[in-house]
């Protein structure tokens, strides 16, 4: 280590002298060097034995006194590097020299060091400024920044290493940077402030728009879909219920062996539960008319009131014709909601032949129950005309044409032979079917299979109500 620091300041004092306009005479002993070096130290040897005025300002020295040097001391050896057995004083020399180095090193990276601490607070300070920091506060902290710098960074000797220098550089254009974002950062804000709130508010509306219409859109869209989906439910249910009744007429032919001929009018309507679903319907309709006369033969299973074996109503008119006994209450016919109590007994659950007949003239009525005239009155509806192109329900009272019916006031057992007449039967013609000596078909309605459909459950069989009676 030693003979790498005396080959550094051999080559050192070797280079010095060419810089002179002297040649370099050898020297005896450190006088002769240091005057050797007083014409050169301001330019080569400032930075090694510190200005020419400090040994100019020392004053004589006296013989055997250390050199007088600020900072360390290059001994100046011959053109040729000394032994390596050099004397006691050579080395200490040389010591001091390469200690002397040391420390100078040290300096300087502990100045590096400094330098990089004051980088990282600048840039950290940058960062904030850009981030939206408030102004004041920025600019406050780096006024005290350029206060007080650091030693070390700001204000170096100008005999500073390059290194140092640029990174002095370095920093001040930092704060540079930092003075002109703090001041456009008030502009920005100001410029910002008035305008934000009312784009805000003119977004948020046109928002709400575009969802209220959207929601708009969605509310008809589903409207629409449950209209289509309620009709469509509708015609379900009504094929539904076709083919369940042609698979019940399916079976119900297959339990009784294979089929004989029967006349259409051979069959019987059976509704076996009180519900507000199982009924059957006329698939003719009325003409206006102005006397009437309705005949069936009925078979009753209820245990309390009749109910309702059928039922006539029409646009704007839901009981046009309603044969009904409800609750407690005495059989009644009723025409365009006007009311005539018939004295007939159903309820023995057997089967019984009845009919009522009337017209609009003064509004007279009469009441059959097996061939025998019950009971009979005017002033029914009165000059009224029966309305057309209504629905025919059997066994079901209706309270909006078609539908909308009550299962309290539903008929239970088995009608057939219903038909009606545009005219008032004679009691003669009556009797006759009644005791089954006359097959007599209505001229505005027939019993016919191709005519009677039924829905719900309710079930069609053939039946022969004469052949059945002389059976009982």
């Amino acid at each position: 280590m030693l003979a790498f620091l005396g080959a550094i300041i051999c080559i050192i004092a070797s280079v010095h002298p060419a810089g002179t306009a002297a040649p370099a005479a050898p020297a005896a002993d450190n006088d002769s060097a240091a005057a050797a070096l007083l014409p050169a130290a301001d330019k080569g040897l400032g930075a090694l034995h510190g200005p020419a005025e400090a040994l100019a300002s020392a004053g004589p020295r006296v013989p055997g006194s250390p050199p007088l040097f600020s900072r360390f001391v290059c001994t100046p050896l011959s053109a040729e590097c000394p032994a390596a057995a050099a004397g006691p004083e050579e080395l200490l020399a040389l010591r001091s020299a390469a200690a002397q180095l040391r420390r100078t090193a040290l300096e300087q990276k502990e100045r590096i060091r400094m330098d990089q601490e004051t980088i990282r607070e600048l840039t950290g300070k940058l960062s904030r400024c850009e981030g939206g920091l408030q102004p004041a506060a920025a600019a406050a902290a780096a006024a005290g920044l350029r206060a007080a710098p650091r030693p070390g960074t700001m204000g170096h000797p100008a005999d500073e290493p390059p290194a140092v220098r640029e990174l002095e550089e370095a920093v001040r254009a930092l704060q540079d940077r930092i003075d002109r974002i703090e001041q456009e950062l008030p502009a920005r804000t100001n410029a910002s402030a008035p305008t934000s709130p009312a784009l805000t508010r003119d977004a948020l509306h046109t928002k709400m728009e575009q969802l209220e219409e959207q929601l708009l859109s969605k509310i008809l869209t589903l409207q629409k879909e449950r209209q289509a989906a309620s009709s469509d439910r509708s015609q379900q249910q009504h094929d539904i219920e076709k083919e369940l009744n042609s698979l019940q007429n399916r079976v119900t032919e297959l339990e009784h062996g294979p089929p004989s001929y029967n006349p259409p009018d051979a069959f019987k309507v059976t509704i076996p539960v009180q519900n507000n679903y199982m009924y059957a319907r006329m698939k003719k309709t009325l003409p206006e008319l102005y006397a009437f006369t309705i005949c069936m033969w009925l078979k009753s299973k209820a245990s309390g009131g009749l109910g309702t074996p059928f039922s006539y109503s029409v646009p704007g008119q839901a009981n046009e014709i309603v044969l009904l006994e409800w609750g407690t209450n005495p059989l009644e016919l009723l025409i365009n909601d006007k009311v005539a109590q018939l004295p007939l007994s159903l309820k023995d659950k057997a089967w019984h032949h009845i009919c009522v007949a009337w017209t609009t003239r003064d509004g007279k009525w009469a009441a059959y129950q097996d061939g025998e005239q019950r009971g009979a009155s005017e002033n029914l509806a009165s000059w009224h005309a029966i309305k057309p192109q209504g629905v025919i329900i059997l066994g079901q009272e209706q309270d909006t044409l078609g539908g909308r019916f009550d299962a309290t006031q539903a008929f239970v057992g088995e009608i057939t032979q219903f038909s009606i007449w545009d005219h008032m039967l004679a009691p003669a013609e009556i009797l006759a079917m009644a005791n089954c000596t006359s097959h007599l078909q209505g001229n505005v309605i027939q019993w016919d299979d191709q005519v009677v459909e039924v829905f719900g459950g309710a079930g069609k069989a053939s039946f022969a109500v004469c052949e059945e009676r002389m059976k009982a």
